[in-house]
């Protein structure tokens, strides 16, 4: 990825200098990769990230290389060049040079909770990003590294880097990074939820304040922004910071502050898709799948390019954190293993959609009374796999007028009805319910009503509060005692809806145009503002 120059500096290959925009000189693009390398390689030696040591012999050393990135803005100019020095992970050895690796990542549906509790209650939600995050944690293990490449110490040039701190690439660095800011929020008073490790907050009977965490990327909302200003103090005093002040680009994510609230969309990130998979001028359509269209296992010939295939697919599952109504990502994921051509076809269909809704995403608003409810629609497509005949549950969370949660995947058991198929979709949204309003209590928010559940099969609701079991509800006992159990103790209430006013009906099916243009309406999935 480098090449070595005359004055034994490496800089980026041309084909890395070519994604940035022609306007921009070769010669300055030149000048400002070797600035970022060196403003690299100085930070690391300020973090004091290792020690240059005689090579050990009893060690198996791991090797680095340097990673290059155009950092843009959300309208596509550039923000920074940025190298990066990447340890080669793969290198390492399992139980000898690393342990541990998990590191936790807030979940998309508590970025929208917290980000609907900001807005009902009107506190700032501010923007963080720790520089150089995983340099700041500490390694517990003895690594050793080669030297950097265009960075070779000219009077010990044998010697090895021992790492003293966590670097970019370590299997462990992730792991390391969240210890380490995990003991500076508890110093400062903060502890994470249960229901939600990269969520902190600090609640006393003068001040709320939440931090979000997802790796480097940090939101911070509070009810006293003194107390919010003095947290990000402490926190720049310990590791470097950049505050980028009210929330606006957030994980890919654009956030366009209107009136109403704020809507979310990620138009870049889409846009990068399209063009990657050369569907950005295509003829769009008006709906993500053909209706009454089934997807199978055979039928049509293997597709040739499968990496293509996945990594399309992949990157649609992101892009699903602001849009719900490509709902039937889930069913293209399920082919990923052997796809056929049918199956690049439906991935097409959702991509010609994208190109024709690039700029709509979630609107979240202001909820108009001081309480968030909590209202959920549930729906079952009974035995819709005609490969194996699972079906299909769905479901949608809104915490007050905002959609927060939503559900589209295939049962892993095969129900004998339509009502078993219905009640394990309820069983499912009950569960999320539960975990919703664990994390309510833990953020000290609380909800004046029981929440409420509309399903559109009666004997599913009949069900719900019938303590009678029979030889036809055996096998589902489990389920019917858990949403039961809620039921009787009045934390749900489980009504009858039409079907035609059934919301989580496109989770399940492809649905007609007008109906789809409907329900994605009241799902406040729309177009970004001016």
């Amino acid at each position: 990825m480098i090449t070595r120059s005359k004055n034994g500096i490496f800089k980026p290959k041309a084909y890395l200098i070519s994604t940035t925009p022609t306007s921009v000189p070769e010669a300055l693009q030149l000048s400002h990769w070797k600035q970022a390398m060196t403003d690299e390689y100085l930070a690391l030696l300020r973090n004091n990230t290792w020690d240059l040591v005689p090579p050990p012999t009893d060690r198996k050393l791991i090797g680095c290389k340097w990673v290059f990135k155009v950092k843009e803005n959300p309208d596509g100019t550039i923000n920074k060049y940025k190298a990066r020095l990447v340890a080669k992970g793969f290198h390492q050895i399992a139980g000898f040079d690393f342990n541990e690796t998990f590191s936790p990542v807030v979940k998309p549906t508590t970025i929208r909770i917290v980000l609907t509790i900001a807005l009902n209650l009107q506190w700032k939600i501010r923007q963080l990003e720790v520089n150089n995050a995983f340099l700041n944690g500490d390694l517990h293990e003895d690594i050793f590294m080669h030297q950097p490449q265009g960075f070779i110490d000219p009077v010990n040039p044998n010697y090895v880097c021992k790492l003293n701190k966590s670097l970019y690439g370590l299997k462990q660095a992730p792991r390391a990074w969240f210890e380490k800011l995990h003991h500076a929020l508890g110093i400062l008073g903060f502890s994470s939820t249960k229901s939600d490790q990269s969520l902190f907050i600090n609640i006393t009977p003068t001040h709320s304040t939440y931090i979000l965490v997802y790796v480097d990327d940090i939101l911070i909302i509070g009810s006293n922004d003194q107390f919010v200003q003095h947290v990000i103090t402490q926190l720049n005093n310990q590791f470097a910071l950049k505050d980028l002040g009210d929330i606006d680009y957030f994980l890919g994510i654009q956030v366009k502050h209107t009136s109403a609230g704020m809507h979310l969309s990620q138009a870049k990130y889409i846009s990068n898709l399209l063009q990657k998979t050369k569907m950005l001028h295509v003829k769009p359509v008006p709906t993500p799948m053909v209706s009454n269209q089934s997807l199978s296992n055979s039928g049509s010939p293997p597709f040739s390019n499968t990496q293509l295939y996945r990594s399309t697919v992949g990157a649609l599952q992101y892009a699903t954190i602001t849009r719900p109504d490509i709902y039937n990502v889930n069913r293209v994921c399920q082919f990923m293993q052997a796809p056929l051509t049918a199956h690049w076809k439906a991935v097409k269909r959702i991509l010609r959609y994208l190109a024709g809704t690039l700029h709509h995403g979630l609107h979240l608003q202001h909820s108009f009374n001081s309480h968030l409810n909590i209202t959920g629609f549930c729906d079952a497509d009974w035995a819709s796999d005609v490969d194996d005949r699972h079906s299909t549950s769905g479901y949608c969370l809104f915490l007050g007028p905002n959609l927060v949660s939503w559900h589209s995947r295939k049962q892993h058991t095969v129900s004998k009805s339509s009502t078993e198929a219905e009640y394990r979709s309820v069983a499912t949204l009950v569960a999320e319910i539960s975990w919703l309003q664990s994390l309510l209590k833990e953020l000290n928010i609380s909800s004046s009503t029981t929440p409420v559940i509309w399903c559109d099969n009666l004997n599913t609701v009949y069900l719900s509060a019938n303590p009678i079991l029979h030889a036809r509800t055996k096998h589902i006992k489990i389920d019917l005692y858990f949403v039961r159990e809620k039921v009787l103790q009045k934390q749900i209430q489980i009504h009858h809806v039409p079907s035609s006013d059934q919301l989580a009906d496109v989770f399940t099916k492809a649905t007609p145009n007008s109906r789809f243009l409907t329900i994605r309406a009241k799902l406040s999935v729309n177009q970004s503002p001016p």
